[in-house]
């Protein structure tokens, strides 16, 4: 296991230029988060990876080979990473391996691949939160959300939920929310 995160950790220039954008970059908070990865699939990957592009914030993430969605190859707007395999399970660990910490978005329990998500951050030592976005107090979620990205010192996020097959209307409610998250002021209390 520790082999797997020296091969997946940045290199040198990146991390330089992560420490040049959190010197410039974008405020979350006290805090910046630097990069929103995902997995590029529909629904809730998707929607993290459009707000991150709406607020000019960086994006990326790991695809499995062919850039293989649901709906097809994913569009080459989205500047992700291909892996050798087209495993979808590889290309979860890859992502919760590479970040600081996991979000996961779902209106209901974990299931399928976020639930592996949730495993795989906990096998990696990795902070992960799960909201369920089912009509509570959103602007309580998205501060709650925030002072856990302060806490845990994210600056690279991934955010992972169903896709859009399995959750209806998923794709709308996370682009609402990550958008909210990334761009309101911290409050506190």
């Amino acid at each position: 296991m520790k082999a797997l995160f020296q091969h997946l950790s940045f290199s040198s220039c990146q991390e330089t230029s992560i420490e040049l954008y959190r010197k410039k970059g974008k405020y979350l908070g006290e805090e910046m988060v630097v990069k929103i990865i995902s997995g590029g699939q529909t629904g809730v990957d998707r929607a993290a990876l459009d707000a991150a592009i709406s607020l000019q914030i960086p994006h990326g993430g790991f695809v499995p080979a062919g850039r293989i969605t649901e709906e097809g190859p994913l569009d080459r707007k989205y500047d992700m990473e291909e892996l050798s395999t087209t495993s979808y399970p590889a290309r979860t660990k890859k992502n919760v391996a590479v970040s600081d910490g996991t979000l996961i978005l779902t209106r209901g329990r974990l299931t399928g691949g976020s639930a592996l998500t949730e495993h795989y951050a906990d096998v990696c030592g990795k902070p992960c939160l799960h909201i369920e976005l089912n009509g509570d107090d959103v602007s309580k979620l998205v501060q709650h959300t925030k002072k856990w990205l302060i806490a845990h010192d994210i600056a690279t996020l991934n955010v992972a939920g169903p896709r859009a097959s399995t959750a209806p209307g998923i794709y709308e409610i996370a682009l609402k929310f990550v958008t909210a998250v990334l761009q309101e002021p911290s409050r506190d209390g």
